[in-house]
């Protein structure tokens, strides 16, 4: 008898949908994280919030921050700490690159995504971004609501 093993689940698409509201995309990257066993089969099972995340450099390493994964319903005492800090898995090369960016003043590093990879590996698409004004904001509005109008008028 073969044993197959089952296919993993490839839906999971987790999305900061308000960075793209409060921020400017300057460039995105793609990062492993650094998860436990418990973590990860949350994750999974679509239980992850990226709101108020961010991402801050600590010893030369990319680390993210109010990342919520909520605790796995089947674990035992082995359960994970939803908040916890997690670490970033970028190379050497990136890492330095954003680093020399992060000192701009007013650039920051959110994350924008989160899904998992072809090999069931969990990635977090990060992006280099800079925080808009109100102006832009309301720009943003006014070009929803024209694409909303448009919509409606050849439906």
């Amino acid at each position: 008898m073969i044993w197959v093993m089952p296919k993993l689940s490839n839906t999971v698409n987790i999305e900061n949908r308000r960075a793209k509201f409060e921020y400017q995309f300057l460039e995105t990257h793609t990062a492993g994280i650094v998860l436990k066993g418990t973590e990860i089969k949350s994750i999974r099972e679509g239980k992850a919030g990226l709101a108020d995340s961010y991402c801050y450099f600590r010893n030369d390493e990319l680390f993210i921050r109010n990342f919520h994964i909520t605790e796995y319903s089947e674990a035992s005492f082995y359960n994970h700490e939803p908040m916890r800090e997690r670490k970033l898995l970028l190379t050497r090369q990136e890492l330095s690159k954003l680093q020399k960016k992060i000192k701009d003043q007013g650039l920051t590093i959110i994350p924008v995504k989160l899904f998992i990879g072809d090999k069931g590996f969990a990635k977090l698409v990060i992006a280099l971004a800079k925080g808009k004004k109100a102006f832009d904001k309301r720009e943003d509005i006014k070009k929803r609501d024209l694409q909303k109008e448009l919509n409606r008028q050849f439906k």
